[in-house]
């Protein structure tokens, strides 16, 4: 008899791993608003599963917390229940034998002190915190909560100017967005269930690359009504133009000659052309609000005149400052932010980088900007100077990809200690530590000094671009409460003790994505807008299809196509393509209906105005 044979799966291990595979992407594909003590119930079950039997805290007490959750979720726990789960859970984390029981404890310690408030309503009065709660997964996610599904199915039905209409309903944005959303609406997709989830963002692009006849948007009657807006980024703009809307008299004024804030002066034309930017502003200024540029206010107007003057202020300021490294050699000529230099891109001040070896310090979607910006500028070699893994960066991985593929090398795990330069002050080279990965803190593995000699990296530019500040000093001086540098205010966008001033976006939230901004601008509008004591309502008056029936047959996901690098490094222009007609009808067909289908129709499934 043979000793060793070839081990091969069986029919039933094979159908276990495609389980496997299901129940991820099931999980994946969890929604907001479901009730996480059950949640956390059934992961432990699975984990209790798993368990191999021989120490007792895994077999005997994963089996007790599993009853303790089930009395809670049954009605049947008491808070000493609270307290003997803590307790239960504690002991098999010091005391398994594995990970497999300590870890699955260690998931029932997390959930008792993050959401002990959900098990305390199940014991108190026997139900979900957020019963009511259970909302269509790509349109919480959106932080401007657009009709994802509702114009997925106009798309669809080829009605792409009524596509863009109910998308202007809720952000003024959507050519902006169709090219550059970080696209958090696809994080939940229920779609990932069957493959993949939907490309909502190349949908939503091609609805505006189709969208035929220019927007007529109908306003309210004049109110009489003054409001300044102080930053004219993508939060100013979106409450100006709602505001416009409502019959307001808006005025914004912006420090820069033009306007779009971090979009014109953070986002390169590769990725955002300006004529689509100039364009998509163009059509928010037909409401009618007036703008004003070259206006520093703080500076070249105070703050108290704009309070004096208006009903209402806004304060959209963003976060255009830049931030030091604060290493040896950082006033070295060379040393350029990562903000100065996207701002003069943005004003068509293209600098030369030709035939230079760059060094780029930063691991985010802007220090993946400024490098690949520098290989179209001419650059010779490009070197992106990470302290952490490529894994643990926090741009979009298609962003780094993208950097690889333009021709950008990424130095992990090399932390920046100092810039050499020579007698004329002139950057040489930037000096970096090795770096092991280590303990995980924060969700991140922390670098450790490695047992390594520092390395010098030739280059003649070092491009920072590790993150970016706010000029909030005069509008803390002028009583605006500031905190870390961000401005202060309620969720409702207004500031404490002082009525009528609302502040949003960067400037509160600190450097955050577009989308995030346009849905501060969108609630400043509507809370200022109450504040001057009306209540009109934003609606796009758009009829949704009918429900199909024939999208749950499994398909691949259309993912965006782009120019290919030897070419598109060679210019600033539109690096991305566009679906074509046939792949924009058959990725809106895998579309499940969340908004008719599960939760959406409890509520109404849509929110037709706001």
């Amino acid at each position: 008899m043979s000793r060793l044979s070839i081990v091969t799966k069986d029919r039933g291990e094979e159908t276990v791993e495609e389980l496997y595979k299901d129940l991820e992407r099931r999980i994946q594909a969890s929604q907001p608003g479901l009730c996480p003590v059950d949640l956390a119930s059934s992961f432990l079950n699975l984990c209790h599963a798993q368990s191999c039997g021989k120490c007792t805290p895994c077999r005997i007490g994963l089996g007790q917390l599993e009853g303790l959750i089930a009395d809670v979720l049954d009605g049947k726990g008491t808070m000493d229940s609270l307290k003997l789960i803590e307790t239960t859970a504690q002991s098999i984390c010091d005391s398994a034998d594995c990970a497999i029981g300590s870890e699955a404890a260690r998931m029932v310690l997390k959930g008792v002190r993050g959401f002990k408030e959900d098990y305390i309503e199940h014991i108190e009065h026997g139900r979900c915190l957020n019963t009511q709660n259970q909302p269509v997964p790509c349109v919480a996610q959106c932080p401007a909560h657009v009709d994802i599904p509702g114009y997925i199915s106009l798309v669809h039905d080829e009605r792409y100017g009524d596509a863009v209409n109910l998308i202007r309903k809720d952000n003024p944005f959507p050519a902006v967005c169709g090219l550059i959303c970080e696209h958090p609406c696809e994080v939940r997709c229920r779609r990932t269930m069957v493959d993949d989830p939907i490309n909502i963002r190349g949908l939503k692009r091609f609805a505006v690359d189709h969208e035929e006849q220019p927007p007529v948007f109908k306003k309210y009657e004049a109110t009489g009504k003054k409001v300044a807006i102080v930053g004219g980024g993508p939060s100013g703009l979106s409450a100006a133009f709602y505001l416009s809307i409502m019959g307001h008299d808006v005025t914004v004024f912006e420090q820069r000659a033009q306007l779009g804030g971090m979009l014109r002066y953070g986002i390169p034309a590769y990725r955002l052309p300006r004529e689509e930017l100039d364009r998509e502003i163009d059509i928010l200024k037909t409401t009618g609000f007036q703008t004003k540029t070259n206006v520093s206010v703080g500076h070249d107007l105070s703050i108290k005149e704009l309070k004096d003057d208006y009903d209402a202020l806004y304060v959209a300021i963003g976060a255009h400052n830049d931030r030091k490294i604060g290493i040896d050699g950082e006033d070295a000529n060379g040393v350029i932010s990562a903000v100065e230099m996207l701002r003069r891109i943005g004003d068509d001040d293209y600098p030369d980088f030709t035939g230079m070896d760059i060094c780029v310090v930063g691991g985010g979607n802007v220090a993946m900007d400024v490098a690949r910006s520098a290989i179209r500028l001419g650059a010779q070699s490009v070197k992106i100077v990470y302290r952490r893994r490529k894994v643990d960066m926090t741009a979009l991985p298609e962003e780094v990809e993208g950097a690889i593929a333009d021709g950008c090398e990424v130095v992990e795990l090399h932390a920046p200690v100092r810039i050499a330069h020579d007698e004329n002050n002139q950057v040489t080279g930037l000096v970096a530590q090795p770096q092991i990965v280590g303990e995980i803190k924060w969700g991140r593995p922390a670098p450790c000094k490695a047992d390594i000699e520092e390395v010098v990296i030739p280059c003649q530019r070092v491009l920072v671009a590790i993150g970016q500040g706010i000029d909030s000093q005069s509008f803390g001086d002028f009583g605006i409460p500031i905190q870390r540098g961000r401005l202060e205010t309620f969720d409702t966008s207004d500031v404490k003790d002082m009525a009528g001033v609302f502040a949003g976006g960067d400037c509160v939230t600190g450097p955050a994505t577009v989308i995030r901004a346009i849905a501060a601008g969108k609630v400043a509008a509507a809370n200022i807008d109450e504040y001057l004591g009306y209540q009109h309502e934003i609606k796009a008056n758009v009829v949704i299809p009918r429900i199909r029936f024939d999208d749950h047959k499994a398909c691949g996901r259309v993912n965006m196509k782009e120019r290919s690098p030897k070419e598109r490094v060679q210019d600033f222009k539109l690096m991305e393509c566009g679906m074509t007609r046939e792949e924009a009808k058959q990725e809106s067909s895998r579309c499940l209906h969340c908004d008719h289908f599960g939760y959406g129709i409890f509520k109404g499934g849509r929110i037709a105005k706001w």
